[in-house]
């Protein structure tokens, strides 16, 4: 037990460890050159998370791995539970029909595709799979941490996810203010959208909520309408993450029935409760009976918590077990970059359109 009596001092002082990280990684993500390119503290956590791992793993206490992998595990559900305090039900309400429809196809379509990819295709192990897509689905590095307990996937898995979500999220949000200036507004025909239009596909189709909000904020004049749709479309994909892991959670036992036979008959469903506990607090947000100062406080705590979580699986992930790997994660990444792109755009015309 993490805190029981013999293990209490040295799991408090891992979590102090994981927690100095936390606040490494909050002030560099403040840095100009940093925040300009939308990088969040759960990214420069991680990062330092794998450079620790590599290089002074060994000069640390091993008394300390309890506090680190409480870190990465049981301050992550609650971090994630926290989470609802982002999102209300009014959201997906305000979004309309054609905005939620496109968060749904999007978020099915590239989970079920990545996952497919990248286990048939590409030759990746489920779990990676599973997590690389479930990050390009939903919202980048927070959906794959979300993800991973429902898994119970290795913090090596989880960090090629992460890798990969961040390369192409930052790609995307590069390359659509240039798609949008160039091709998109100026137009006629099929591949012109309007404002609105153009809000939903990048609230649709970008991984992380930071990229999200940096894409209609770097396009000269931006319309308030483009940048509302994008937001709320995307918040509408994050409060999807509840029930994909609910979903997640009967087809992993399903799927291991299947797989093992009799033998495995009895496998044991295992619900993601942090996810239905994230559901129960997203509606309690949507009464709004708390200040908004406490809630921003809140949220500004649950980050930190997610970059604790982030970090610590960042200092279990060594470079050793990356072997045999190869290309298939930035193989299976980029088919679902491309997903998204292409994929995205149509999709969003064909629903705008006929709503």
């Amino acid at each position: 037990m993490a805190f029981s009596q013999q293990n209490r001092n040295g799991t408090i002082a891992g979590i102090i460890f994981v927690a100095i990280f936390a606040i490494a990684a909050t002030y560099v993500s403040s840095l100009g050159p940093i925040k300009a390119l939308g990088l969040s503290p759960l990214v420069i956590g991680i990062v330092m998370g794998i450079f620790y791992a590599n290089t002074l793993h060994n000069q640390t206490p091993s008394e300390w791995q309890g506090g680190i992998t409480f870190s990465g595990k049981k301050i992550l559900r609650f971090a994630i539970v926290l989470y609802g305090f982002r999102i209300t039900f009014q959201q997906i309400a305000d979004v309309g029909m054609d905005g939620f429809l496109v968060s749904l196809i999007m978020l099915s379509s590239t989970l079920i595709l990545g996952s497919w990819v990248g286990t048939k295709i590409f030759g990746m192990e489920k779990d990676t799979s599973i997590l690389t897509a479930s990050g390009a689905a939903v919202c980048g590095a927070a959906a794959v941490l979300a993800t991973e307990p429902v898994l119970k996937a290795e913090e090596y898995k989880t960090a090629i996810a992460v890798s990969m979500v961040v390369l192409f999220g930052t790609i995307s949000m590069f390359l659509y203010p240039v798609l949008y200036t160039t091709i998109i507004e100026h137009s006629t025909g099929f591949f012109h959208m309007t404002a609105r239009e153009f809000g939903i596909y990048v609230g649709g189709t970008i991984h992380e909520v930071a990229q999200v909000v940096a894409v209609p904020a770097s396009i000269p004049g931006t319309p308030t309408e483009m940048a509302d749709a994008a937001v709320i479309v995307k918040m509408t994909r994050v409060i999807m993450i509840a029930p994909m892991l609910i979903v997640l959670g009967f087809y992993l036992a399903w799927d291991a029935r299947r797989a093992g036979g009799e033998k495995s008959s009895k496998t044991k469903l295992v619900i993601p409760w942090f996810a239905v506990y994230f559901i129960m607090v997203a509606g309690f947000n949507s009464f709004h009976l708390l200040p908004l100062d406490l809630v921003d406080t809140i949220n500004q705590i649950d980050t930190f918590l997610l970059t604790m979580a982030m970090t610590a699986l960042g200092m279990g992930t060594v470079f050793s077990k990356f072997k045999g790997l190869g290309l298939a994660p930035i193989y299976t990444a980029l088919t679902m970059f491309a997903w998204l792109v292409i994929g995205g755009f149509m999709i969003t015309k064909f629903i705008v359109e006929v709503l």
